[in-house]
């Protein structure tokens, strides 16, 4: 069981900046407004030959209780008892504030080792501020720079007398399973959308806990954060983002920072839940979102939250299935899924949708099959003469899953319409049962074998 050290101290001390520099990635938002961090984050650290789970937490800070700035705390807490050891930060160039000393013994109070880290110590100026740390009385503070790396053969020494000796592993054995075990991998979810959509809701949902914060005011989210999840035996890992606005709307540094982190997140998704508002379905952003999720090549499910507003009325579902299809005809079928994440509701359906648009986006097309297909698509529609000269489409062929792509050998690739792609698209669509998945038709032209000789002098 991985070694598990929760990092915490007063806000802007540099702990997001800690966090990135351990597990090797620019994974924790950094800006120097206090208080970016609200979200617990865990990852995988490195230092040396010791690995361990490193906790990124919100800046210890007094709040008026039920507030965002007293649950920021209470994650902050839950962070602390579920690690084995605490990693206390206070800023030396700024010196000792009666923050720190109220926080020194909130950390003495946890029962738990502690190593005293004096960020920022790099340069004459951290030096004063790093000795003044031996008043709080958590032993030899350690000099380190987050931001440059120094220090760090120092938090080495420190760590490794306080973490447990490393257990042989036993040599592994091939047992044949090891192609099962790759359909094992969690899958990579990101759930997505506006501001105020539900997204954190639905994940403290799906959990069965309050490991997200949520608050009724929008914006609250800022780092992507990923959670395991276990469904019915099957993994996923489940990525929460920022809400996404419109970009002419956007001003803050800040906000741009969450926004292209939950950008990140999309990318690294294998499939994508975009949440959309019960009360304001297919909004313009809504339909901005969905076109980037498929220009991204991930798989798309639609889930409609806050369901348990509506008043119940028959033929609604199906009447989003036909809403989705009309704003959206680049992923015609998408799974259109009506939620509650405060309720519970519809969430069985949700994973079962994820899964099945994951088995999809992976799917591939047997050969014979696929010219089958093509023969007969290009009979019952051939495609059209260009500038008074014939196309000539000679065959298809599957490249690759992850999307499902294909590649199309043709004469004049330049000539061919969008309008007689997008007929190939929705055909294979509904040839081979691919609804919603982001389908690719790549045009290469067949080379001609006579090309290189000369023609004959007249």
């Amino acid at each position: 069981m991985s070694f598990a050290i929760a990092i915490i101290g007063r806000p802007n001390v540099g702990k997001s900046t800690l966090f990135n520099r351990l597990v090797g990635q620019k994974l924790a938002l950094v800006d120097d407004q206090p208080g970016v961090t609200r979200d617990r984050r865990e990852g995988e650290a490195r230092l040396g030959d010791l690995t361990f789970t490193i906790i990124d937490t919100a800046g210890l800070d007094e709040g008026v209780k039920g507030s965002l700035t007293a649950r920021m705390q209470e994650q902050t807490e839950t962070a602390i008892k579920s690690a084995d050891a605490l990693m206390f930060l206070i800023d030396a160039r700024a010196g000792l504030t009666p923050a720190d000393r109220a926080f020194a013994d909130f950390a003495r109070r946890a029962n738990k080792p502690v190593l005293l880290l004096a960020n920022k110590s790099e340069g004459k100026h951290g030096e004063a501020g790093a000795m003044e740390a031996y008043a709080l009385g958590l032993g030899e503070p350690i000099q380190v720079s987050a931001e440059h790396g120094e220090g760090l053969g120092e938090l080495y020494d420190a760590l490794r007398a306080l973490m447990p000796e490393p257990a042989e592993e036993e040599p592994a054995q091939d047992d044949g399973e090891g192609d099962e075990e790759d359909t094992q991998k969690p899958i990579r979810v990101a759930i997505v959308g506006r501001p105020n959509a539900g997204k954190s809701t639905l994940i403290n949902r799906l959990l069965g806990e309050e490991r997200l914060l949520t608050s009724p005011e929008a914006g609250t989210t800022r780092d992507a954060i990923a959670v395991e999840i276990n469904w019915q035996g099957r993994g996923f890992r489940v990525f929460d983002t920022a809400g996404l606005r419109r970009r002419s709307r956007i001003e803050e540094k800040l906000e741009k920072l969450s926004v292209a982190d939950a950008l990140r997140a999309v990318r690294f998704a294998e499939v994508v839940v975009l949440m959309i508002d019960a009360e304001r379905r297919f909004e313009e952003q809504d339909l901005r979102i969905a076109d980037l999720i498929e220009r991204e090549g991930r798989a798309l499910v639609i889930a409609v939250n806050k369901w348990d507003l509506m008043d119940g009325k028959g033929g609604q579902i199906a009447a989003l299935r036909t809403d989705a299809d009309h704003w959206l005809p680049q992923v015609a079928g998408v799974p259109v899924v009506a939620v509650s994440g405060l309720m519970g509701d519809g969430i069985d359906r949700l994973m079962r949708a994820i899964e099945q648009a994951y088995a999809l986006w992976n799917k591939r097309v047997p050969t014979a099959a696929l010219n089958r297909w093509f023969e007969q698509a290009t009979s019952a529609n051939p495609p059209p003469a260009v500038s008074g000269r014939r196309l000539k489409l000679n065959y298809i062929t599957q490249t690759k899953a992850r999307p499902p792509s294909f590649v199309l050998f043709c004469s004049r690739a330049d000539a061919v319409p969008d309008s007689y792609l997008r007929y190939l698209v929705n055909s294979l669509r509904a040839a081979f049962e691919l609804p919603g998945t982001p389908v690719r038709i790549t045009l290469r032209e067949k080379q001609n074998p006579f090309a290189h000789k000369r023609k004959r002098p007249s």
